[in-house]
Order: C-alpha cells, then structure tokens, then sequence
C-alpha cells in the first residue's frame, strides 16, 4: 500500500459532513450510557426502598410468589433502558461503519 491509501480520503463530493457523523456517533454513546446510569440508579433506588420497607415491617408478604412479583415488578423499568444501551450503542457503531464504508469506496473508485 501506499501513503495515499492510508490517508482519510476528505472528497468534496460526499453529502456529509464527516465531523458532525463523528459527533453524532459521540452523543449517541454519551446518551446511551447516561440512558443505562438513569435505569440502574432507578431500579437500585427501588430495590433499597423496597428492602427497607421489608425491615421496617411496612409491607408483610404472604409468601414467595408475592415476594418474586414485587421484585420482578421493580426490576421491569431496567428492561427498556438495557434495549436503550443497546441502541443507541448500535446506532454510534453503524455511523462509524457508514463512514467507512463510503471512504473505502470512494478510494477503490480511485485506485481503478
């Protein structure tokens, strides 16, 4: 290969603008993180409420299933944040992979 092949083709002609790519594909990751922080703080905060009103003796379950179904009940609200994380992770990750897609391209088109 040669040095050109290694450079980052910057070809007028694109219909992007390759910085702001690169900065959406950053705030996707930003807000994907921050999405999975705001529903595992929110689903600890529950569990530890709900742990301090089982020893203070606010609530008196009858039996396991009452027990499992509160916990489950809880824990549901993390579900959508985990396929939040998921993607917008996805989302960041194929904007990168556009991009260099379209450079490849574009530098295969070149060397014919």
């Amino acid at each position: 290969m040669t040095e050109s092949d290694n450079q980052k083709t910057n070809f007028a002609g694109t219909y992007f603008d390759r910085d702001s790519v690169l900065r959406l594909a950053r705030l996707a990751n930003i807000f994907a993180w921050a999405s999975l922080v705001y529903y595992v703080v929110q689903a600890i905060v529950s569990l530890l409420t709900f742990s301090l009103q089982l020893a203070r003796g606010f609530i008196v379950l009858p039996g396991f299933t009452d027990f499992a179904q509160q916990i489950i009940w809880m824990l549901q609200p993390a579900v959508p944040g985990l396929w939040n994380f998921i993607g917008l992770q996805a989302v960041g990750k194929i904007l990168l992979i556009f991009m260099d897609m379209e450079d490849n391209t574009r530098r295969a088109a070149r060397n014919k």
